[in-house]
């Protein structure tokens, strides 16, 4: 990794930034001194965080669920600053619907974005990340990587999907010095709540008790949140300027509360089980 003195030789690509975490982390990648690639599906919905970084902000529209968009990202943020060294794949929302509810082509949709977008985006970034041996590549999981609730069974799916893949990752990439990190928010104050969330548009009354209950209308959280994105943002950048950096990490108080309390329920279930689980050794 690049000395951090020289800011202006790293360029971050951040994916999503019309709102949310995205928007507020291209401001403070580019408040810091860094080139970022400001990215979103609507480019007027970012340019106005370009406009006040001229010589270091490149405004792009991208749907990272359309492979040719993705290259041609890929291809101008090169033509623009040489290289790519940090990719942040922030893009994605969010899925209500009891499993049985939910429909072929809303499970595919959400994979396709929150999936496959952030594969194509890794995919592209690579071939030049392993030729300068180096670079970064961030990828927005969730507390809903580690476990799933109710309501939530694809949104977690494609989390445990981005997760399990940056899990290889990683170990693929570690002796080209290129760094993989998930993270792992708990609840922002973002619109993930409000525009980024959708739901099945069947609903079936025996689940009303539990999947019913996260419906998008009963939701209360929207506007309420304790995680503040700026401090995240902030938080991200430090990270990335570390020497060393984890491969997972968590943003918030109540994503320490609920992971704690997920990892230990399953070394429980591991304990309880275990005695059942080595039956099956050849004598």
């Amino acid at each position: 990794m690049e000395k951090q003195n020289n800011k202006g030789n790293i360029t971050w690509l951040i994916t999503g930034c019309s709102t949310g975490l995205g928007r507020a982390l291209a401001k403070e990648v580019l408040s810091s001194g860094y080139n970022a690639v400001v990215t979103s599906r609507n480019k007027k919905d970012v340019e106005d965080i370009a406009a006040d970084y001229p010589e270091n902000a490149l405004a792009l529209s991208l749907d990272i669920a359309d492979k040719h968009q993705v290259q041609q990202a890929v291809e101008q943020a090169a033509a623009r600053f040489g290289k790519i060294d940090v990719l942040m794949n922030n893009a994605g929302y969010g899925f209500r619907g009891a499993v049985e509810e939910a429909s072929e082509q809303e499970m595919r949709e959400i994979f396709d974005t929150n999936f496959f977008g952030t594969v194509s985006m890794i995919q592209a970034v690579l071939p030049g990340m392993r030729t300068q041996r180096s670079g970064t590549i961030m990828s927005v999981s969730s507390i809903g990587g580690r476990f799933a609730a109710p309501g939530s069974a694809f949104y977690s799916a494609t989390k445990f999907a981005v997760e399990g893949m940056s899990d290889a990752l990683r170990k693929e990439l570690a002796p080209l010095d290129i760094r993989v990190m998930v993270i792992e928010p708990g609840a922002f104050r973002t619109d993930f709540a409000g525009r980024s969330l959708t739901q099945s548009a069947k609903i079936i009354s025996d689940y009303e008790s539990t999947a019913g209950q996260r419906r998008k209308e009963k939701d209360t959280t929207n506007g309420k949140q304790q995680g503040d994105p700026q401090k995240a943002a902030q938080v991200l950048i430090q990270t990335f300027e570390s020497v060393e950096v984890p491969f997972r990490l968590l943003l918030g108080s109540d994503a320490i509360k609920l992971t704690r309390a997920e990892l230990d329920a399953q070394y429980a279930e591991l304990q309880a089980w275990e005695k059942v689980s080595v039956t099956t050794d050849f004598d």
